[in-house]
Formats: C-alpha cells, sequence, structure tokens
C-alpha cells in the first residue's frame, strides 16, 4: 500500500486543485464554527433571562406587604 501523497507540500496543494479544495473545506467549516458561536451565545442570553425572571420572582414574592394581599 502505497500513500496518495508523500510530503506536506503535496498533500495541501492536492494535485493543483489544493485552492479549490481548502476554500470549499473553509467555505463549509465557517458556517458551521458561526452557528455553533451563535447557538452558544443564545443559549447564554436565554439563561440569563431565566435567571433575572426568577430573581424578580423571589423578589416579589419576599417583598414587605407581600403577606397582606395574600
Amino acid at each position: 500500500m502505497t500513500p496518495a501523497f508523500t510530503h506536506w507540500n503535496e498533500f495541501f496543494a492536492m494535485g493543483g486543485y489544493g485552492l479549490y479544495i481548502w476554500l470549499a473545506v473553509a467555505l463549509a467549516w465557517l458556517p458551521l464554527a458561526v452557528l455553533i458561536l451563535h447557538t452558544r451565545w443564545q443559549q447564554r442570553a436565554i439563561l440569563l433571562t431565566i435567571r433575572r425572571r426568577h430573581a424578580r420572582g423571589q423578589r416579589m414574592r419576599n417583598a414587605p406587604g407581600r403577606e397582606a394581599t395574600l
């Protein structure tokens, strides 16, 4: 069994089509990376909103005068 490429330069050149191949790889991975980052940012924002609402609910339940209205 012989390797397809004997040197790293040959691997990156891909038989003269390296520019197109690596550009396609980058254009495939870039949206995936952006999607992952956006999802993590959105998750943190949602969790922050939940924490704020929970804290507000706790403050409202513990507010003075709250017992008289129940």
